[in-house]
């Protein structure tokens, strides 16, 4: 085992904890303990308290790393290497009570994911990669699917925030929902990573995306043979907001029918 296998399998507790503190809090949050980041943005003390607990105990294993969360608990500090922290991707999800959401954890060194976990919170599945030794649902090791997008099962996500591109998302999934086998769109980019590494989903596409969202979940995709591009540059899917995910056919079907209906903006 390499010592990002061992880092990570040091990881694996510190999130655990963090999960389990989400599950047991799922059903008991009030309307007056939820908060509006912007439009349809969320988060109640649930997310916050996980996102210490996980930054205390991340801290721990590795005092020199910096981080990038997404609840700011901590002043966000790249250096080089960082922790990437979704504390409870899917909040949305959580807060109506329908049970998809996750802890979203990995480790960066300069553009290079090293681990990545994904802990669903509800099922306690765990998804673990590390770079180079492949991605796992708990000892299970995964395999992307490979297959035309006719036969395929797409996952995606609906942005909000602006309206300047509304009208070419829909024109996107309208074309993806006549050509592809079905799509579904579940609320939590990490677990529909997670999904597709393990073989649920044979595809994945999102605009508006931020990079505690997915950088976990895009090591997963590549660990299990899979491939991740940003929209309009193959390279810019951390920082470009933007990610086609899954085996090289699929990749490049979802890419042209984004090219077609949805220009650069």
């Amino acid at each position: 085992m390499s010592v990002w296998g061992e880092l990570l399998e040091k990881c694996r507790p510190v999130v655990a904890d963090a999960a389990a503190f989400i599950k047991r809090e799922l059903g008991t949050i009030t309307a007056e303990q939820i908060e509006v980041k912007e439009a349809n943005s969320l988060v109640s003390y649930v997310d916050k308290k996980a996102e210490v607990m996980l930054v205390e105990g991340l801290s721990k294993l590795l005092p020199e790393a910096g981080f990038i969360t997404e609840e700011d608990v901590t002043e966000d500090n790249p250096s080089e290497l960082t922790w990437v922290i979704d504390p409870l991707d899917g909040t949305t999800n959580f807060l109506h009570g329908i049970p998809f959401f996750c802890v979203s954890v990995a480790l960066r060194r300069g553009k290079e994911t090293l681990i990545g976990i994904v802990h669903e919170a509800v099922r306690d599945e765990v998804f673990t990669a590390s770079i180079g030794e492949g991605s796992f649902l708990g000892k299970r090791k995964l395999q992307i699917k490979h297959g035309d997008l006719a036969d395929a099962l797409i996952a995606t996500g609906f942005p909000y925030g602006s309206e300047s591109y509304s009208d070419a998302y829909v024109a996107v999934l309208q074309q993806v929902m006549q050509q592809a086998r079905g799509v579904r769109r579940l609320g939590s980019a990490a677990l529909d990573l997670a999904f597709l590494a393990a073989g649920r989903f044979d595809g994945y596409y999102e605009y508006h995306l931020n990079a505690y969202d997915i950088a976990a979940g895009a090591l997963l995709v590549t660990e299990a043979g899979g491939q991740v591009r940003g929209f309009y540059d193959a390279d810019d899917w951390f920082d470009g907001r933007s990610l086609i995910a899954g085996p090289s056919e699929t990749v490049a079907a979802l890419q042209t029918i984004i090219e077609q209906c949805m220009p650069r903006l």
